[in-house]
């Protein structure tokens, strides 16, 4: 089946693995809606994908905020008509600290941003797809989200949310044409990668333990797009509910 005609959303589309993402998706074909909180970094993401001779548009939004969500859905409908695949990406990191230092605004930060995002987004993208009667929706969870990383329990519990909303949905939904699946990566080189190493350079704050990195790299987040590519496409036509690791035997 051609892509041709298929419409992607992806959120978080401004950097790391949203963008290649992002451009992996306008190189076969899809017109891709592109959302993030950053207008700058998305609109170079923009330009990025039509200098691959993609077609897109990209709309500002805060994914945790109910009425932005809403608006970001209405406004690839009112351009396409349609959105055939949903890559609910958008995602924060937390920087590594004792849990007893963590700062009850910035788990409501994760929280809202990291669950609240990704349930808003599949609420409003279902009743787009089931009226279309076919879809597939790809959530951004996290190798944290299936093996906890020391000092970030709050970002680990919240990609585990991600990871049971996945699955509880993928049940409700497999019977009517729509497909919901997440990628879990893990040590991709991204800006959000980056930053980790940065705070630790800022706090001191080392934790006890770090994963190992077994195969000798990190991952590139065209690496994850490819994944997430074959997610969106007929090819995975029977995965539904499926938690897909891209993360190098991480959590292994």
């Amino acid at each position: 089946m051609s892509n041709e005609n298929q419409v992607a959303v992806v959120t978080g589309a401004g950097s790391g693995i949203g963008r290649a993402t992002s451009i992996k998706f306008a190189e076969n074909g899809y017109k891709v809606v592109l959302v993030d909180f950053n207008e700058v970094t998305g609109q170079e993401t923009l330009k990025l994908v039509q200098n691959k001779g993609g077609e897109g548009i990209f709309i500002k939004a805060d994914v945790s905020k109910e009425e932005d969500v809403q608006n970001y859905i209405n406004q690839a409908i009112d351009n396409y008509d349609r959105i055939d695949v949903f890559f609910n990406n958008a995602g924060i990191i937390q920087k590594f600290a004792p849990f007893t230092t963590v700062d009850t605004k910035e788990y409501e930060r994760i929280m809202d941003i990291n669950v609240k995002g990704i349930f808003l987004g599949m609420k409003y993208v279902i009743q787009v797809m089931e009226k279309q009667g076919k879809g597939s929706i790809i959530n951004t969870a996290s190798s944290a989200g299936i093996r906890p990383e020391h000092s970030i329990a709050v970002y680990s519990a919240s990609k585990h949310a991600v990871i049971g909303m996945t699955k509880g949905a993928a049940i409700e939904y497999a019977n009517k044409g729509i497909r919901i699946n997440a990628v879990c990566p893990g040590g991709i080189v991204t800006p959000l990668f980056k930053s980790v190493g940065e705070t630790m350079e800022e706090t001191g704050y080392v934790p006890e333990e770090m994963s190992r990195v077994r195969m000798g790299r990190h991952g590139e987040p065209e690496e994850v797009a490819e994944a997430v590519l074959f997610l969106a496409s007929d090819k995975s036509s029977f995965m539904a509910g499926s938690i897909v690791t891209v993360d190098g035997s991480l959590t292994v």
